[in-house]
Formats: structure tokens, sequence, C-alpha cells
């Protein structure tokens, strides 16, 4: 209690409602609930998932959309993505520049437009798959799917065996893409926030 009462008094510096993330076996036995007592509002449930690196590159190879890969961040991913998921452009253009690991950006192309984008970050036998985004006149179309057979590619030549991604449990056709290219779910987490 007197860690949560802590944190309280530290959002309350900063001008923020305390939030706490929930992941089972990481957080102390009863926070959820002690937390849910003190009327913070539970939100954001999220599915983290793996898969070998083979199995998506297999199931998610197709003759599609041609998807470009970038090491870095371009301006074309970067409208596509703000133009899906929205939020602090600025800041999310920075926080995109300082990642120093092997990155691919990857474009599903319909002409010279950029359709769907996702980015994959490779780490010590691991690729994560972050920032997945279709525009919405391309969904249900495979865009998604050619973007994450690129990344998988990529993460392959990395050496990359495994993936990872984390997935809202509400984003039906994303759980949907993952499962059939071979993501499972290793746990899931949620969060609760003062001031429901």
């Amino acid at each position: 209690m007197g860690q949560v009462v802590g944190a309280e008094e530290f959002y309350a510096g900063h001008g923020a409602p305390a939030r706490f993330q929930i992941s089972p076996g990481a957080c102390p036995e009863g926070l959820d609930a002690l937390l849910a007592g003190r009327g913070y509002r539970g939100h954001s449930p999220i599915s983290l998932q793996v898969a070998p690196t083979a199995d998506v590159q297999e199931r998610a190879a197709a003759d599609g959309l041609r998807v470009r890969l970038d090491d870095r961040r371009t301006r074309a991913w970067f409208e596509t993505w703000d133009a899906v998921q929205g939020g602090d452009a600025g800041g999310e253009w920075d926080l995109l520049g300082r990642v120093t690991l092997p990155c691919a950006y990857a474009c599903a192309m319909v002409g010279d437009d950029v359709v769907a984008v996702g980015r994959a970050v490779a780490d010590t036998g691991w690729a994560g798959v972050f920032g997945m985004a279709t525009l919405p006149a391309a969904r249900g179309k495979g865009a998604g799917r050619d973007v994450l057979a690129a990344l998988a590619g990529w993460a392959a030549a990395q050496q990359a065996d495994r993936m990872y991604l984390q997935v809202e449990r509400d984003n039906i056709l994303a759980l949907r893409l993952y499962e059939r290219t071979g993501f499972r779910e290793l746990c899931g987490y949620h969060y609760r926030t003062a001031g429901a």
C-alpha cells in the first residue's frame, strides 16, 4: 500500500493521474484488486505474442503488394503510421530517431502510395514488431500480411529466429492476422488509472 501511495504522490507532483501496468507474475499479488478498490479504472488489455520467425515467413508469404524496407524512419512511413495512430507526432518522430538497434521500416505500396506500414527492431535473437498500421481503404486486402512477411524476412536475415509483438485485445482484425501468421499469446496485461 505504501508503494501505491508513493506512486500517487509522484504522479500528483507531475500533474498526472497515477497509472499502473498490471502484469500477472510481475506485479505483487493483489495489486489489481487493491487498485480497483481504490477506484482505479481498468483499461487497455494487451496481448504479448511470440512466434518463430520461420513460421511467420512461411504463413505470411504472399505475392501481393510491393513492400519497401528502409533501415531508418522516413516521412512516408511516419505519415502513414500517424494517419492511422495519431498522437504526439513530434514526440513519436523524435523517439523513433533515438533507436540505435538494427531496424527495418516496411511500407506496403500501391503504386507510389504507402498504404500500410510496420517496423521491426532486432536484438539478441529476437525481432520486435511495432507500429503496424494500415490505412482504412487498404484493410482486409493483405497489406498488413505483406508488411509482416517483409519484416519476418528481414528478421531472418538479422539471425532473429523469434519474433514478438503486442496487440490490443479488442483489435480483432490484427489478432486474426497474427494468429494466421503463427503468433501465440505468451501473456497478457492491462492498465489501471486513477480517477475513474
